[in-house]
């Protein structure tokens, strides 16, 4: 089924009203969803809606999110208080963006939030600000240490965003595992198998089928380097914060269970370094020196981060997006329990 990103919007708000958020707040997470899915990142799309409604309607997330934040200068730390995580996170990079107009840079430390979404959805923020911004998060676990086989560190993925120029918002969104673990549901929704190298069964065994990878181990991109990166991951966002960490974090696959999870948000204001317009030159000459390479044979083209979601989101935006019938079943199964009108 094919859907224009606003009806998917408004469904998405209704759905979060109706579960007890403000307005506002049901809007955002609803708009975050749905933007992932524009840019071409289902995995973090519309098909989470009701993993987060589910955590909503046991009470292991609070559908009003009042963070509180505490001490000043440029280093502050927030307190998520069991709420949404995208009102969190939203919350967390506004107060690192001001922080970085007053001192030049600004960092928030945030505990007891919840699962964001997508992490460049709020870099963009700073971004849009004239500031380089960052964000990073731990999430439950899904990774092994290296050299083990239990799940022992989560997917914790980070994001940078900075301007261009005249060329789409320079952003970068990973995890340090070989792939997000939402990658996996979604291939299990279209019924896909999935890569070698993704993920290895309960028994430490590599596999292709996306269900014995959710019960297993996502695997680390890059070895052992990717194992490290986790590591610095939970102690940025969970150790530094004072929030939960390893295995002390729930993440929003499972509807019960306070998430614990911490972030770490980073704004730099662009300006207190150098002019944001020679700033942004130099951008389009790093970028554009980047595509002006030899493209390698059979190679789609040269891209710098963020360029293949703008063209993604250009055209979802046009011809619609498309849900597999997977996840419109579960759509429309959420949204009867809850007695929200769908579209579908």
């Amino acid at each position: 089924m094919i859907l224009p990103a606003e009806t998917l919007r408004d469904f998405g708000t209704r759905c979060y009203a109706a579960l007890g958020l403000p307005e506002a707040d049901a809007a955002l997470v609803a708009h975050s969803l749905v933007q992932a899915d524009l840019w071409g990142h289902p995995s973090h799309g519309i098909l989470r809606l009701f993993w987060y409604a589910l955590r909503l309607e046991s009470g292991a997330m609070s559908p009003v999110t009042r963070p509180e934040v505490s001490g000043k200068g440029a280093l502050l730390t927030m307190d998520g208080g069991d709420g949404v995580g995208q009102v969190v996170a939203k919350a967390a990079m506004e107060a690192a963006i001001g922080a970085a107009g007053d001192h030049g840079i600004g960092a928030v430390s945030v505990r007891n939030s919840g699962h964001f979404g997508t992490a460049m959805y709020f870099t963009r923020m700073a971004a849009e600000a004239g500031c380089i911004g960052y964000l990073v998060t731990n999430a439950s676990p899904a990774m092994a240490p290296w050299g083990g086989m239990d799940k022992r560190l989560g997917t914790n993925p980070f994001s940078w965003a900075a301007p261009a120029g005249r060329h789409p918002t320079m952003m970068l969104d990973m995890a340090v595992t070989a792939v997000a673990r939402g990658k996996l549901y979604a291939a299990r929704s279209r019924g896909e198998t999935i890569p070698e190298g993704w993920a290895m069964d309960a028994e430490g065994r590599i596999t292709t089928d996306p269900a014995a990878g959710i019960e297993g181990t996502i695997l680390p991109m890059a070895g052992h380097k990717g194992y490290a990166m986790g590591f610095i991951a939970d102690m940025l966002s969970g150790v530094l914060s004072g929030s939960a960490f390893g295995t002390g974090v729930t993440g929003p696959y499972v509807p019960e269970g306070r998430s614990g999870a911490g972030h770490l948000a980073i704004a730099i204001d662009i300006a207190a370094s150098r002019p944001l317009s020679e700033f942004e030159a130099d951008m389009e000459r790093l970028i554009d020196g980047l595509k002006s390479a030899r493209p390698a044979p059979g190679a789609p083209g040269i891209f710098y981060p963020g360029e293949l979601e703008a063209a993604a989101e250009a055209k979802h935006l046009a011809e619609g997006i498309s849900l597999p019938d997977a996840v419109v079943r579960d759509l429309i199964e959420g949204a009867d329990r809850i007695g929200v009108p769908h579209p579908f």
